[in-house]
């Protein structure tokens, strides 16, 4: 408890001292709840700065998910993103680099140049690849968030929100887990990941940092302990170093909100890494292979009906049902459990075809 008051009063006295340069803002979402459980001006705008390359690689993840797009594809560079500014991989105009080693790039070491060759792969030009981004982010429910650049280089009308970055880190989490792990990857071409939370928090398996002088430091972090994953965004820290402290003590708060208490000896883990062999590791950075994914079908209007959507869209696994309300009218929930990610993909797609007023969640191991 008294670590608890301590954290909350040093998160305070962090909040306080930078909003007054009006830069700060910070959330914490229960990864599968969805409910918020800190929150600092989440809804204010700011700027992204490389966060922005998150949803660069969303829809880079969408591109290869559809067949638009493979890993082993060499993109070729062009003058424009050869020539733009740092932090940088140093690509050539004329040279050609695969899309799983920009990815890493952009992921690890939040490359500028391989931002900007993976968005004309995609758009043609960073502009209309910047409004598809910001296209996505609609559809995401991130109302407030409009893209200018694909890497998050300055531009005073790209803007966002804490709780806008939480959403879009969540639907990485959910449609895309299975490439969460560059998010992970601590080290491309041998230079370690910007994240320095990947490095010594063993919670932490992923996410990305950013900064600009007008954003201030900024930090997406993704963490799970006993089976329960947090999401916390850090917008406008004064320093990489105070941003870094601050969000240990967030995760460590919002772990102990959502009342997941520290294990003691981790169990061993396995991260399956589609670009590289299989490696079994102890610690939390790494997603158990063999754990499956499950649906949330929510707001089914009756138990009857819960049942007979759930056989609908996966008759291979009987479907757990819980009850609520939405607005004081009750509501049915299924859980579908044991499935793999093409699997719960599946499911939720034929859910959203359907058109309905039922909500499909996945929920990622």
């Amino acid at each position: 408890m008294l670590r608890f008051l301590f954290i909350f009063g040093m998160s305070f006295v962090f909040a306080s001292s930078a909003w007054a340069e009006g830069r700060y803002a910070s959330i914490i979402v229960d990864a599968d709840t969805l409910d918020v459980v800190h929150a600092r001006q989440i809804d204010a705008l700011r700027y992204p700065a490389s966060l922005t390359k998150v949803m660069t690689l969303h829809l880079v993840f969408d591109a290869l998910d559809e067949g638009r797009l493979t890993l082993n594809e060499r993109v070729s560079v062009s003058r424009k993103a050869s020539r733009t500014p740092p932090v940088k991989l140093g690509l050539r105009a004329g040279q050609t680099i695969t899309v799983r080693e920009l990815i890493q790039s952009v992921a690890v070491r939040s490359h500028n140049d391989s931002a900007v060759v993976l968005a004309e792969r995609l758009g043609g030009t960073e502009a209309k690849f910047a409004t598809m981004m910001t296209a996505k982010a609609r559809s995401l429910g991130m109302h407030r968030t409009t893209f200018k650049t694909a890497n998050g280089l300055p531009h005073p009308d790209q803007k966002t929100t804490a709780r806008d970055m939480a959403k879009l880190a969540h639907s990485i989490l959910t449609t895309h887990y299975d490439r969460y792990h560059y998010f992970g990857q601590t080290h491309f071409r041998g230079v370690k990941n910007t994240n320095a939370l990947l490095h010594d928090m063993p919670e932490v398996d992923g996410f990305k940092t950013g900064y600009t002088n007008a954003s201030g430091y900024n930090l997406m972090v993704s963490a799970i302990r006993n089976d329960r994953r947090q999401i916390a965004i850090v917008l406008g820290g004064a320093s990489g170093k105070s941003r870094n402290t601050h969000m240990r003590d967030l995760v460590e708060r919002g772990f102990d909100v959502m009342g997941v208490v520290p294990r003691a000896e981790p169990p061993a883990l396995i991260l399956a890494d589609h670009s590289a062999p299989t490696t079994v590791l102890r610690g939390a950075k790494m997603r158990r292979e063999a754990k499956p994914w499950a649906v949330q079908l929510r707001n089914i209007p009756s138990e009857q009906e819960a049942v007979r959507i759930s056989g609908a869209v996966n008759s291979a696994s009987p479907p757990d049902i819980s009850s609520g309300f939405v607005d004081g009218v009750p509501v049915f929930h299924a859980r579908l459990t044991g499935l793999s990610a093409a699997d719960a993909k599946t499911a939720c797609a034929k859910i959203a075809a359907a058109q309905t007023q039922t909500k499909c969640w996945l929920i990622a191991p």
